[in-house]
Order: C-alpha cells, then structure tokens, then sequence
C-alpha cells in the first residue's frame, strides 16, 4: 500500500490540499458515517458466501504481494516521483481491471444503488488520500515518524469498527494489534535509532519535534486515518458487492485523485525511461491487483481490524525482501521489530 521515502519532486504546496481536517471531518468522514448507518444492518460476518479458499491463505498472499512494492519503488523512484509512481499503480491497475470488470460484472455496476456507488467513491478519495498526504509527509518529518504513524492504521480501524460496522475486537484482538504495532514501529525507528548490545539510542528529540516534522507527522496520520476509512468502508461493501466491481471503482476513482494531484503539481507523467514503466507495470500487477485485492477479498469473511493488521506485515516482508534482492542486510532493531509484528499478527489469527 505503500510508495517509499522519496518524494521526488512533489511541490510542498500541496500541503493545503491535504490538511484541513474540518474539511475531512465534515465532508468524507461525514458523510460515510451517515451513509453506512443507511445501509441494511446485514451480520458481516455470516453475508458472504463459504469462500474457495481460506480467509487466512488470502491474508498470507497479500502480505507476500504488498511487500514487493518497496523493492519496485525503490527501482522506479531512480527516475519518477513518488507521487507518480503512485498514479500509476493505480492507474494501471484500474486499466488491468476494466476488461475483465465490465464483461463479468457489467450487470453488478449497473444495478448497484447510489448509497453503494457514493460510498464506494469515498474510499477510493480515501485510498488516494492514503498516499498523498503520507508521501507529502516525507518532506516534513523523518523516515521513521512518517512510518511510525502511518502505520497507525491499524489502531484507527480498531477504533472505528464499533462505531461503523458494529464489530467490536476481542481482547486477543487487540493484544494482536498492539504487538504488531509495537514490532512495526520499531521496524520504521530503526532509520533513526540503533540497538548495540543492550543499549538503545536515538536522535534528540527536537529532531523529531520541531515545527516541520509535526506537520509531517500530522500528514502521515491523516495517511492512517484516510487508509483506516478505505478498510473500513471495504468491509462494509464486500459483503454485498463482488471483489471485481468494488475494487475496479475504488482503484479507479483513487488514480484519478492522485492524477489530479500530480497535474496540480507540475509532475511529469511522460518521458521516464522504458524500465521505469516495467515498475510502474509491476507495481499495478503485484502490490496492486494481487496483494491489495487479496485484502479487499479477504475484507468480506474476516473483521476489518483484523485484515488492517496485515497492513504491519508489509515491512516485515519487504525487510526480507530487500535482504534476498538488494543485499540489505537487516539490523538487529529490524529483526526484533519483525519478530514482534509477526507474533502480533499470528496472535490476533489464533484468537478469532
């Protein structure tokens, strides 16, 4: 779900565009709360149909597929933008989508309701939403805060499940949640920080507090609290839309946000070299259309809280990644945080 630390390029006049949270709160949150509260009070859980496969196998794929996309990035990120980068994964997957989506599911798109269509546009502003403030973000504050707190998301959903599905995590859940949480942050502090034997050191804290960086940081928590919103909503429709024609609208609409946005800049969206659009292609294919769509598969069987935890895993895959590829060898902080995560994420599975 992610692009990675570069911004390239992306004019810091777009941060008005991004942080003005009574326009949020009024607007988007607004109104999916009240359209959520309309929708039949359908048990989530039981709405969907005994799928094919596993819910948890689907889970295990999309963490797989969303860990490739820092490796992808950091390739493409030699030529193209950060932001570009992100409409084009999008883009393209929405691009991939449209043959298969309007011959198969053609009837669905034209029979679903307005409250299901509005809702369905709001998450896809929201999955846009996700990106840009979060890429922004990294002009501001460090690495490791903006990763810190966009890997909050997790945390938001928790919070927002009672209030808007009327699923409220378990005990197990939570600790789950918590450990995830804890081992990822400590994944993204390890940036900044080093742990030498028993002894752990950071920068000083004004590195990470001065004005700037706050309003980093309040960008990359407006990149979890929009992306808690995408999951959220996800949850919701899955269980009365198919995976093909909710993720065909939201990819869509969500390109056409971040295209608005890179137009508003200035970025150029043409003249990179031919293997910078071979990532762009495969950033659409893996991350994208697989791993993405697994989750939003898995969306209609399992609770919201639970499939957003995936969203921890991802750095603890493309560690691992980076190691076997990019001969990045992970520090000890890294491997502490990912043995963390991964024990939160198998914990809150046991426990559903």
């Amino acid at each position: 779900m992610n692009c990675s630390p570069s911004v390239g390029g992306l004019s810091s006049n777009m941060g008005h565009f991004v942080t003005n949270p009574s326009v949020m709160k009024s607007g988007f949150v607004g109104y999916t709360a009240s359209r959520l509260s309309l929708l039949p009070n359908t048990d989530l859980a039981s709405a969907a149909r005994r799928p094919a496969m596993h819910p948890m196998m689907g889970m295990a794929i999309a963490v797989l597929a969303v860990s490739t996309a820092s490796v992808f990035v950091r390739q493409a990120q030699q030529d193209a933008p950060s932001i570009v980068i992100a409409t084009y994964r999008l883009g393209l997957a929405a691009l991939l989508l449209a043959p298969v989506t309007l011959s198969r599911q053609r009837a669905e798109l034209l029979t679903m309701g307005r409250q299901q269509w509005g809702l369905a546009f709001v998450s896809g502003v929201l999955l846009g939403f996700h990106f840009i403030p979060w890429i922004t973000s990294l002009e501001y504050t460090t690495v490791a805060s903006s990763t810190v707190l966009v890997g909050t998301l997790p945390l938001f959903v928790g919070m927002l499940s009672p209030l808007l599905l009327r699923e409220v995590p378990g005990r197990g859940l939570l600790v789950g949640m918590a450990l995830a949480i804890v081992g990822g942050s400590l994944m993204a502090l390890s940036d900044a920080c080093l742990l030498r034997g028993l002894q752990f050191t950071c920068p000083p804290a004004s590195e990470f507090l001065h004005s700037l960086a706050l309003y980093g940081d309040g960008l990359a928590l407006l990149g979890a609290i929009t992306g808690a919103g995408y999951f959220i909503i996800g949850r919701r429709l899955r269980a009365g839309l198919s995976l093909l024609a909710y993720i065909f609208v939201v990819y869509g609409v969500a390109a056409l946000v971040l295209l608005a946005t890179v137009l508003g800049a200035g970025l150029p969206l043409w003249g990179y070299p031919r293997t910078t659009y071979l990532w762009f292609l495969l950033l659409a294919a893996v991350p994208q259309l697989i791993g993405h769509s697994s989750l939003n598969w898995a969306l209609g069987y399992l609770p919201a809280a639970f499939v957003a935890i995936a969203f921890v895993g991802e750095p603890v895959g493309s560690t691992l990644l980076a190691w076997l590829l990019l001969s990045e060898t992970p520090t000890w902080l890294q491997l502490l945080g990912g043995a963390l995560a991964l024990t939160g994420i198998g914990y809150a599975a046991r426990k559903l």
